[in-house]
């Protein structure tokens, strides 16, 4: 029987969970040493107690796990009964464009009681804020977005992880470079999205650059951009590495997608689609919604740690935990 202590720091790959306790196949699974994180999902979601028991039992099977959640707000919020209604961001946009000000505030207010209310549960990252802009194209995206002009949306993105590291939650900025131009769903079909890159920096991933250090994490788009490189954004080292570490300087965590969605099948199968996530420049790797999978993943996988990669996780948990600390109530 493998033990918590035996298992050793995790790697990069994050997965999801059956409901609202660990069953067997779950805790086999946090004992792979290739896992290194878990999403947590609706089905995952009952009442505060309950989720703060599963978090608590997921500590115990594996130490050190990084636990996540999307918890965006409007439609993207896992944890609802008993918790803060978070409006969608599409509403701060409006508030900007009535008044800046007092929009940046409350963006600050939301961010940090998103961070508070997860911190209470000891979950260590949310999946936001969505940095993709509002160009009226892509309803997977909708009133997700924050606002069309990507310098509003930097300056609320800028205040909601303002309150968000307030509260010692680590956030990810999605989906680079930009998802809200195509019409597509990247969960069941694979965007393409035909501008040059002049524009596309220009425009969708400019936040990416101007947040600067204040964003800890990035997951980039099952979205393909064939003026740049004809492998959609997470399996691309052109969009990953010298654009997003090279040209904007991230520095940080990057997260795939989900590598089960239909917009990163033409990748090959489940371990060629991990292998190219990795070679292209993400840090870790999502699998989720398909249980099949994630047990073919890690049954045929092949990683070597790096000193960045254990560097970066170290910076975002050291800052995802600094205010209040880790483990709080």
């Amino acid at each position: 029987m493998v033990r918590p202590a035996d298992i050793g720091p995790g790697g990069p790959v994050v997965i999801d969970l059956g409901g609202h306790r660990l069953d067997s196949l779950d805790r086999r699974r946090l004992a792979h040493p290739m896992v290194g994180g878990v999403v947590l999902f609706d089905r995952n979601i009952g009442s505060r107690e309950q989720v703060a028991a599963l978090v608590a039992e997921l500590r115990r099977a594996r130490p050190g796990l990084l636990v996540c959640i999307d918890q965006e707000g409007g439609r993207v919020q896992r944890l609802v009964d008993g918790f803060t209604r978070i409006p969608p961001m599409a509403t701060l946009g409006r508030a900007w464009d009535r008044d800046p000000i007092a929009a940046s505030m409350e963006a600050t207010r939301i961010g940090r009681t998103i961070g508070s209310e997860l911190r209470a549960l000891d979950i260590d990252l949310s999946f936001a804020p969505v940095l993709d802009l509002d160009h009226g194209r892509c309803d997977v995206i909708g009133d997700r977005a924050l606002h069309r002009d990507p310098r509003v949306v930097t300056l609320l993105a800028r205040a909601i992880v303002h309150g968000m590291l307030l509260a010692g939650m680590g956030n990810c900025g999605k989906h680079f470079p930009g998802h809200g131009y195509v019409s597509g769903d990247s969960h069941h079909e694979l965007p393409v999205d035909r501008r040059s890159l002049r524009r596309l920096l220009a425009e969708d991933a400019a936040p990416y650059g101007w947040l600067g250090e204040t964003l800890l994490a990035v997951m980039p788009a099952h979205v393909v951009y064939p003026r740049i490189d004809d492998r959609p954004a997470g399996f691309s080292r052109i969009w990953l590495e010298d654009i997003l570490r090279v040209r904007l300087g991230f520095d940080g965590l990057v997260f795939s997608d989900d590598l089960t969605m239909a917009g990163a099948a033409g990748m090959g199968d489940i371990v060629e689609r991990a292998h190219a996530a990795i070679a292209a420049g993400c840090d870790m790797i999502l699998v989720c919604h398909d249980r099949g999978e994630a047990d073919r993943l890690l049954g045929g996988f092949e990683w070597r740690r790096g000193p960045d990669f254990d560097r970066r996780l170290a910076a975002l948990l050291r800052r995802s935990g600094e205010l209040p600390g880790r483990g709080c109530e």
